[in-house]
């Protein structure tokens, strides 16, 4: 793991050392040495290489010859490219994540033998002999130090090559045969390969090769996922796996039993339903994994290793660092910004926890506030746009929502999660008396963002992409990756006396495209490769040259590159993971590629290509075990069954089902990622709630912010466990004050539930849309369904931290902090009172319906009242008390987070 620090602002020792421990501990990943690490990184940049094909040119793979013409390799469908797709990542995990590390039951019992021989035969030839089947047991499978790679682990990785080759080499069999008549109809062994018939005996005879290989990738994911994700994960899937062959055996006499009692199923239906159709492991979440998540993942793996994290952290600390609280101000900020790029609760708390913690620790805070404050807002980088976490990319699928309409319903809802966490801090500090850093410790603003201001480059591209020129997800991934490359091509061959000839030569370039489709029809390197010309204008081919930019600016670029391969590049400033990687190599190689500018630019690329992969590979792993259990709901027909055990057990009530919708998401999200609880929660529950009238993008969101708690609610909290190592507090109490302090992510989904405008929505018969101008001038509308509760929620996320910091001016009575909490309530989510008042009416025999956009109103009125007499009162109390300018830091705004 690399720690991103300033230049300004660098942590302690302890806080790196204690990062790195911390990573080793929660990560299982293997520490390779020498070819290992070769092998691992030219399968992952393999692997990125597939991706970034199809992203710009799709399934067919074929390309051009200058004076040759096109050679064509083929064209795969889509169930055979999430094959290869699965494949590379069963790879990596094979390599990456070790068997065995020689502590689980069968190796101790191995031990306890061998050891109890010793004990009673002493050094006989049985004991000698049953330390020889040891030591071979140890070298084929054991990985105790989790440093090298096993034989067992290159025979699951040959293995796991066979469903993908039968996948691509008989897909005419698999939807002319299979689809029709059934695996017991495809061909066998013998028949696929005939010089492998003389070993068609036992099972082998007895079954189809389809069937075979079914099995193979099924029970391969499963090995996977428990090296990559855990027992959990593994035994949850197996669990679904086991329902679906033996649900039948459930007692259809027994009230909750007969629910879920099933007809009987025989293996070749599972197999042939979860490995060869698009409703099992290669269904959904893998498709979105080949389209938008991969490319994304490796988006943010090209800016992270572009030094865009630690010019993001030095940015946060630049603009807040002297702010009161500055410390913990500025992780929110970094870890919002780092939050999009890792994707990881956990990596993200971690990566940038190793700076915030430390300093917030000095500061004054807490160490257990201190690991609450980043574990809450690391947990929080998944909802905030423009890239948000793999779940979104599921949301874009399931409910068949353009991404950017995602993006932009998400915005305020992050942004008032992030404020949430803003006041909180602010008032910590507030209470604790802590000021900000000194100036003279952080980087300077201007000189700052002009080292750096072509970082923020990529991310108003995304947005161009996606929410102006409307191009598809993955389009989108792969021009802002080339938009990326080319920026730090430039970037790496600028210096003071490069720069004219440098920045000449793209413009240069620029009117020889332009002038090119203009008066040719085809950009030069289309018309070298034969490609059909078109009359174009002048505005068109100007237009045409621009998106041909990329392009131009990395082969000029890399032209000067090469022509000056060790100049100046003051500029580049690349992640300590690319610097530490090419040092590696140099040790060994002795190229002195560190001392090239063009070869560390190229370590740039290879080394995102590498850990793009390595993180996806979690990810691809999950989605494809995750995708057994909707296989399994499908083919039973359990969803229809739960969908009406659900709606009995809530009573028809929508407060209550969301409450249990809520409580299923965190429970399911403990120990699992995210993409893995989006997914089954959507199954289980996400068909019930849009019969409540919901918006399904609503529903959507609602179940990944409540999922998200799961990160920091006790016990299992993987990302406050991992704070706590690095602020070395206590476990429980970091995480009780995480969850506390992320009590918004419960609170807004709440009210974007509730009151959809918040997601800048408006609903018709229950189908939401993006809010239109005329949706905007339609006062009646838009003041009190959008307007007023996007200002009512802020007010009530206010609120809300208000009462859990217990500070405003003065130290806030238990009365008032439950007061401050009814009035959150009442200003966000009206809703969450008027309908149980409306039940409870209904009870004792009064018709009332209470629920109505006049009483919202009236609610959010009186929540408002709520807050601001308890706010009037503490300061009331604080002038009594004279603690207004306590150690000079509860000044007249100590109560105003905005001017902190």
């Amino acid at each position: 793991m690399t720690t991103n620090t300033s230049d300004a602002v660098e942590p302690d020792s302890e806080g790196s050392e204690a990062a790195d421990q911390v990573f080793e501990e929660i990560d299982n990943r293997r520490s390779l040495t020498g070819p290992a690490v070769v092998a691992v990184a030219l399968v992952g940049i393999a692997f990125s290489a597939f991706q970034l094909w199809l992203g710009a040119r799709g399934f067919v793979f074929e390309f051009g010859v200058p004076g040759y013409g096109t050679v064509r390799l083929g064209a795969l469908a889509s169930l055979q490219i999430r094959a290869i797709h699965v494949n590379f990542a069963l790879v990596m995990a094979f390599l990456l994540f070790p068997g065995s590390a020689g502590t689980g039951a069968v190796t101790r019992r191995i031990d306890a033998f061998v050891t109890a021989l010793q004990a009673r035969f002493d050094a006989s030839p049985v004991t000698r002999a049953a330390e020889t089947l040891r030591a071979a047991t140890w070298w084929l499978f054991v990985d105790e130090d989790a440093t090298r790679i096993t034989p067992s682990d290159l025979v699951l990785i040959l293995l796991s090559t066979f469903p993908t080759i039968y996948y691509v080499t008989q897909y005419d069999e698999i939807t002319d045969i299979i689809r029709v008549r059934g695996l017991a109809g495809a061909s066998t062994l013998g028949d696929v390969v005939s010089w492998l018939a003389p070993l068609e005996v036992g099972f082998l005879a007895e079954y189809s090769l389809a069937y075979l290989m079914g099995v193979l990738a099924i029970l391969l994911v499963l090995e996977a996922t428990r090296r990559a994700l855990g027992l959990l994960l593994t035994l949850l899937v197996s669990l679904f796996l086991l329902y679906a062959k033996y649900g039948y055996l459930l007692p259809r006499d027994v009230p909750v039993a007969r629910t879920f009692a099933t007809s009987q199923l025989r293996w070749g239906q599972i197999v042939q339903n979860l490995w060869y159709t698009v409703e099992g492991i290669l269904g959904v979440p893998v498709g979105v994994s080949v389209r938008f998540i991969y490319i994304f993942i490796l988006f943010g793996a090209f800016l992270e290793m572009s030094g865009a994290g630690k010019w993001f952290i030095d940015l946060a600390y630049s603009i807040t660092g002297t702010r009161k609280g500055g410390p913990a101000k500025a992780s929110v900020v970094a870890s919002g910004f780092m939050g999009m790029l890792s994707g990881s609760s956990v990596a993200n708390t971690v990566t940038t926890g190793a700076l915030t913690i430390p300093l917030m620790k000095r500061s004054g805070y807490s160490p257990e506030f201190s690991g609450a404050v980043e574990s809450s807002v690391s947990s929080g980088g998944q909802i905030l746009p423009p890239v948000m976490g793999a779940a979104a990319f599921l949301i874009v699928e399931y409910t068949g929502t353009p991404f950017r309409d995602v993006v932009i319903a998400a915005t305020l809802p992050a942004i008032a999660f992030f404020f949430g966490m803003w006041v909180m801090v602010h008032f910590e500090a507030a209470k604790e008396g802590i000021g900000g850093l000194d100036r003279s410790e952080l980087l300077d603003m201007g000189p700052h963002m002009r080292r750096g201001w072509f970082y923020l480059v990529p991310l108003g591209l995304l947005l161009y992409y996606l929410v102006i020129a409307r191009l598809s997800v993955g389009r989108a991934g792969w021009l802002t990756i080339a938009a990326t490359v080319a920026l730090i091509a430039m970037v790496a061959a600028y210096n003071e006396r490069t720069g004219p000839y440098l920045v000449g030569g793209i413009a240069a370039g620029y009117a020889l495209f332009a002038v090119s489709l203009y008066a040719a029809g085809a950009t030069p390197v289309g018309l070298l490769y034969g490609a059909e010309t078109v009359n174009l204008g002048v505005v068109a081919a100007l237009r045409e040259a621009a998106a041909s930019l990329p392009t131009v600016v990395t082969a000029i670029s890399v032209a000067f590159l090469v022509a000056d391969p060790r100049g100046e590049a003051p500029l580049l400033d690349l992640d300590d993971g690319v610097d530490e990687s090419v040092a590696w190599f140099d040790d060994r190689v002795g190229l002195g590629i560190a001392d090239s500018r063009a070869g560390r630019f190229g370590a740039f690329i290879l080394k995102a290509m590498d850990s793009g992969a390595k993180t996806a590979t979690i990810v691809v792993v999950a989605v494809a075990a995750a995708g057994i259990i909707p296989g399994v709901i499908g083919i039973t027909g359990l969803g229809g069954s739960l969908r009406a055990l659900i709606i009995s057990v809530s009573g028809g009530s929508l407060v209550l089902l969301l409450i249990l919708a809520g409580l299923a998401a965190v429970i399911v999200g403990m120990g699992m990622p995210t993409t893995v609880m989006y997914i089954i929660i959507v199954v289980l529950l996400g068909p019930v709630l849009p019969d409540f009238g919901i918006a399904i993008l609503a529903v959507h969101l609602f179940v990944l912010y409540l999922g998200l708690m799961a990160d920091v609610t006790p016990p299992v909290m993987v990302a406050a466990y991992a704070a706590a190592g690095i602020a070395k507090s206590d476990p429980f109490e970091t995480g009780k004050q995480a969850f506390l302090l992320s009590l918004n992510k419960i609170l807004v989904p709440f009210a974007f539930v509730f009151s959809p405008g918040i997601l800048l929505l408006r609903t018709r018969d229950g189908q939401g849309s993006i809010l239109t101008p005329a949706d905007v001038t339609d006062l009646g509308f838009f003041l009190p369904e959008v307007a007023a509760p996007v200002v009512a929620t802020f007010a009530g996320v206010y609120a809300l931290g208000v009462a859990i910091i217990g500070y405003y001016r003065t130290d806030v009575a238990s009365g008032s902090r439950v007061s401050l909490v009814a009035a959150a309530v009442l200003l966000s989510v009206p809703g969450m009172v008027l309908l149980p008042a409306s039940a409870a009416f209904g009870l004792a025999g009064v018709d009332v319906a209470l629920y109505s956009v006049s009483n919202d109103l009236i609610a959010r009125a009186l929540g408002a009242a709520m807050l601001v007499i308890a706010l009037v009162r503490n300061r009331r109390r604080a002038r009594a008390e004279g603690t207004s300018d306590v150690a000079g830091v509860h000044g007249e705004d100590a109560g105003d987070p905005a001017a902190q």
